[in-house]
């Protein structure tokens, strides 16, 4: 049966409350837009820089099994191809995700499924060849269903697809169904694969974010822990249902920690961030010493000593 991209379930997942949390937090996020302060705009580069970071760390954490530190991570993503005193396999594993992160970047402009595909293979995750033949007329299926919304007002039928290079919404609807496009998009592919390796799930994350940004909504970061999860509680029912669920629950929290994230990162002011760090200090230590000198009792023939 040809894979389609379920209107009746994006609908009914741009209703779940958690959703439509997430959603507002995006909102805030979004409504930054357009950046036109220097500093903001900076950081914004850097949190995109360290998106990829955090990204290609987990995917090799995935792929490895093994501890792969932040360090790790900014070494391959600023050009190592070796790490003195690391295991060769975790630089591979990075540059093999870093490779796939870039491949699959122009997706999200030009709707060229291919370079997922690509991406993916980059990756070198084990998809037999029913699963690669699957994957790729899915992905083919949800960029004709995202296709065919464009033009419409922001996707407003009630379950239609949400449309592909949609100017970005700080509406709590439009976010609301544009994610749930994305999730219900991701618990689908996942549901082709053979997820006993949670490695061969690593390449739909990707994916995951390129939606994301093809789609005009923020994108998201997930932990290897948090896919590892998510594959167990998949794999514990045979529930539709129940697995999108499961899908829905990780989702909407990554999306709220990290839109917030996002949010913070690109106001942040180190200036002001220092002068605050300071206030608080001398705040503590006022109270430290105001503590240690508690037990001393008053002597009134002395004047009094400002702390």
């Amino acid at each position: 049966m040809a894979f389609q991209l379920d209107a009746t379930a994006i609908a009914h997942v741009s209703m779940n409350p958690a959703v439509r949390d997430a959603a507002a937090v995006g909102a805030g996020l979004i409504e930054l837009w357009p950046l036109t302060d220097a500093k903001q705009m900076d950081n914004d580069t850097k949190y995109g820089e360290n998106l990829q970071v955090r990204m290609t760390r987990m995917a090799a954490r995935v792929m490895t099994g093994d501890d792969v530190t932040v360090p790790d991570a900014e070494f391959v993503y600023e050009g190592a191809d070796e790490i003195p005193g690391r295991p060769q396999r975790i630089v591979d594993a990075l540059l093999a995700a870093n490779d796939a992160y870039d491949e699959m970047g122009d997706y999200s402009e030009t709707g060229d499924t291919r370079l997922i595909m690509r991406g993916a293979g980059q990756l070198g995750v084990d998809w037999d060849d029913d699963t690669v033949h699957a994957i790729a007329e899915a992905l083919e299926a949800i960029e004709q269903a995202i296709g065919a919304a464009d033009g419409a007002a922001g996707g407003a039928a009630a379950g239609a697809a949400a449309p592909a290079n949609a100017a970005p919404s700080a509406d709590v609807e439009a976010i609301a169904q544009r994610f749930a496009t994305v999730t219900v998009a991701a618990d689908g592919l996942l549901r082709l694969i053979d997820l006993r390796k949670p490695s061969r799930a690593v390449p739909v994350m990707f994916y995951v974010n390129e939606l994301c940004e093809r789609l005009s909504v923020p994108r998201l970061c997930f932990k290897a822990e948090q896919l590892s999860s998510l594959m167990t509680a998949r794999s514990l029912t045979n529930d539709d249902e129940a697995v999108l669920a499961e899908t829905v629950k990780l989702f909407t929290m990554v999306a709220a920690s990290e839109w917030k994230r996002h949010h913070d990162d690109v106001l942040w002011d180190a200036a002001e961030a220092k002068r605050l760090a300071k206030e608080e200090d001398e705040r503590r230590n006022k109270e430290a010493l105001a503590a240690k000198f508690a037990h001393v009792g008053d002597d009134p023939s002395k004047p009094p000593v400002e702390l």
